[in-house]
């Protein structure tokens, strides 16, 4: 009994984590952090990126979640203690093989962005000498001819 008691906590609250991702990314309610949703270098670099990398890999992770908590559930369900680890198995790699192709395509999705570019007259310098500083126009009337 406690083989089971201890399998559905685990896959069940890793079947509920992943599907909340999930479902956070699908909404794009998912914040660009260090700890959850795609992390690949293409879905770092950029906001857009990440919220889009999320955004198609929240279906997928939010189905893994799903077969995480049916894989607990049945385990626990089961009438001997080999059906309980043997469902339990199934469960874990049926939610890892679906969490990985979900990261597999986000991280294609985010791969596929352009990189955001500087806006138009920035050459990247952080504005110190450029154009699009606060000061710029006052510094760009000055300069003109009288």
């Amino acid at each position: 009994m406690t083989v089971r008691v201890g399998l559905l906590a685990v896959l069940g609250l890793a079947g509920l984590a992943i599907g909340s991702i999930g479902v956070l990314g699908l909404r794009g309610k998912l914040v660009r952090n260090r700890f959850v949703g795609v992390r690949t270098a293409a879905a770092m670099r950029g906001d857009e990126q990440f919220a889009m990398a999320n955004r198609v890999a929240g279906l997928p992770l939010a189905v893994a979640g799903l077969v995480g908590l049916l894989g607990a559930v049945s385990a626990f369900s089961m009438p001997s203690t080999a059906g309980t680890v043997i469902a339990a198995v199934i469960g874990a790699v049926g939610m890892a093989a679906v969490s990985i192709g979900g990261g597999v395509l986000g991280h294609r999705a985010a791969e596929a962005m352009p990189t955001s570019s500087a806006p138009a007259g920035c050459t990247g310098c952080v504005c110190g000498g450029g154009g699009c500083g606060p000061l710029a126009a006052l510094r760009k009337t000055a300069d003109a001819p009288a």
